[in-house]
């Protein structure tokens, strides 16, 4: 049974949803990394009487990206993000390791704004930062993903969303 951290959303700008499902899974406050890199080569074209070199990609490459500053809500998720880790006895002990991801950014209203969808994500840091009993603080943690392939959209309508909930609460309440 998925169990959904109640804190609320205010401070946090980016919303993870799983691809498929209509939830946020976690919140983050920050949220870098998404870079894409094609490897070139120049070559001239067999027919080309001019001489002229064209260049051709070869390779692409995407940059892990990292969601700092939040927290996950859901035990599915956090159970994932672990078993994709080796255990004391054995290696990695998901059946699934990779998962599509979408990171929701909103707006100072909680609307959506742009969508980042993360293709064949694996999580490859989690942290959890420092925590003192003596002081008031908030748990914040931060999660790396490789990906391989990123794609960016625009969000879905302010009705739409209105209608995604969260355990019985729609997620324009909790924020």
């Amino acid at each position: 049974m998925d169990r959904v951290y109640q804190e609320p959303f205010k401070a946090f700008r980016f919303l993870v949803e799983l691809e498929g499902r209509k939830v946020a899974v976690a919140a983050f406050t920050g949220f870098s990394g998404i870079q894409i890199e094609v490897d070139t080569l120049q070559a001239r074209s067999g027919n080309d009487i001019r001489g002229v070199q064209e260049t051709v990609p070869t390779r692409t490459r995407f940059a892990p990206v990292t969601l700092t500053k939040g927290v996950v809500g859901d035990d599915d998720f956090l159970d994932w993000l672990f078993s994709v880790a080796a255990s004391p006895n054995a290696g990695p002990r998901g059946g699934i390791l990779y998962r599509t991801l979408n990171i929701v950014a909103l707006d100072d209203r909680g609307n959506r704004g742009v969508t980042w969808t993360l293709h064949k994500a694996l999580p490859i840091r989690y942290e959890l930062t420092p925590m003192d009993g003596g002081r008031s603080e908030v748990l914040s943690e931060s999660i790396t993903f490789a990906i391989a392939g990123v794609e960016r959209k625009v969000s879905l309508p302010l009705e739409e969303y209105r209608e995604m909930n969260v355990n019985g609460l729609s997620v324009r309440q909790l924020l």
